[in-house]
């Protein structure tokens, strides 16, 4: 993906909306409490000026307004109202994090359809962001957006003497699926090795959560055909025994790389955890498991940035989905530490 200007993109930014941080009073004598009175708001576009600000932008929340790539894969849409939600969740969560500086940097918003647009749009906020060394939570939308964040990364650190980038992914679905006619939130990692193979590059790309009944055995020769490695769901449970072992397994992809990215489907979340998801799944992981996992892979200070996709609100029962995937982002803003 090479990167376009702004003006030549068919797609549209929108700045952060305070109305979407609502949340419960606090005493003002003890200081702020929740989410929605710590947050502050960025305009991508102002970021430069202020960039130099003491204390500096350590993290901020972008949202993948976009669905179209679950339309074209005929899953069930809604996914682009995640970040509506997820932001919404977050804004009555208390907060932990007092010594780090986070921002609402807005949306990426797909017009007319074309998913490819608001990918090269999102994929330029990713690099801005990055380039001014501020951790990037992206919030989606479908898993499609995980194509621009990639390229967002790799294009923040062309001029770095560090080049090289893991992906791990926490999803039911490989996600690997050949590009027919167009992309789609199928064929994201399909994608990116293909297009890193053809410059000469090295992807190392494992998967967690992978479930043979939501996965072709052509997907399975894919990933073979591609040295992707994975964790089969049942292999992904919380106890010590089976956690040493998939860090076992990680540590290879953790010493290759210079930098990680994490990208989380919530359709790899059980469904009694994520029923609001285009492909429920009874079979999936738990939330325990994956906060220790992400306990483990922000030690090793190699995440460069991470993102939540798939969140689909009309399909959700009581926020359940929209709750876990807020903590998740609490989690994520918690337990950061610099890679850059």
């Amino acid at each position: 993906m090479e990167r376009r200007e702004t003006e030549s993109i068919n797609a549209e930014y929108r700045p952060a909306e305070k109305g979407h941080w609502e949340g419960r009073k606090s005493n003002p004598d003890i200081g702020k409490q929740y989410w929605h009175q710590q947050i502050e708001f960025v305009d991508w576009n102002d970021l430069p000026k202020h960039a130099a600000d003491l204390p500096k932008i350590d993290i901020a929340l972008l949202g993948y307004v976009c669905d179209e790539g679950v339309r074209r894969n005929r899953g069930r849409m809604g996914a682009h109202e995640g970040p509506k939600v997820i932001r919404d969740r977050l804004a009555k969560l208390p907060i932990h994090f007092e010594s780090k500086r986070v921002i609402d940097a807005g949306n990426i918003v797909c017009i007319d359809d074309d998913m490819e647009a608001c990918q090269d749009l999102f994929s330029n906020a990713i690099s801005d962001l990055l380039k001014q060394n501020i951790f990037p939570i992206a919030i989606g939308g479908g898993h499609d957006m995980s194509y621009a964040h990639f390229m967002g990364i790799k294009n923040a650190i062309l001029d770095s003497p560090k080049q090289r980038i893991g992906i791990i992914n926490f999803d039911a679905h490989f996600d690997l699926r050949p590009v027919e006619t167009k992309g789609n939130s199928g064929t994201p990692f399909n994608q990116i090795l293909s297009e890193c193979h053809e410059k000469g590059d090295q992807v190392d790309y494992y998967a967690i959560g992978i479930q043979q009944q939501s996965n072709t055995r052509e997907l399975f020769d894919v990933a073979k055909k591609e040295n992707v490695n994975y964790s089969i769901n049942y292999d992904c449970e919380s106890s010590a025994m089976e956690m040493e072992s998939l860090k076992q397994k990680l540590a290879p992809i953790i010493a290759n790389n210079d930098y990680l990215y994490i990208t989380i489907d919530m359709d790899g979340f059980s469904s009694a955890y994520a029923p609001g998801v285009s492909a429920p799944s009874p079979l999936g992981f738990t939330p325990y498991f994956v906060f220790k996992l992400l306990s483990f892979l922000f030690v090793t200070k190699k995440v460069i940035a991470f993102d939540i996709a798939e969140l689909n609100p009309s399909l959700d029962r009581d926020m359940h989905t929209a709750s876990l995937a807020a903590k998740i982002v609490d989690f994520v803003v918690i337990n950061y530490e610099s890679s850059i």
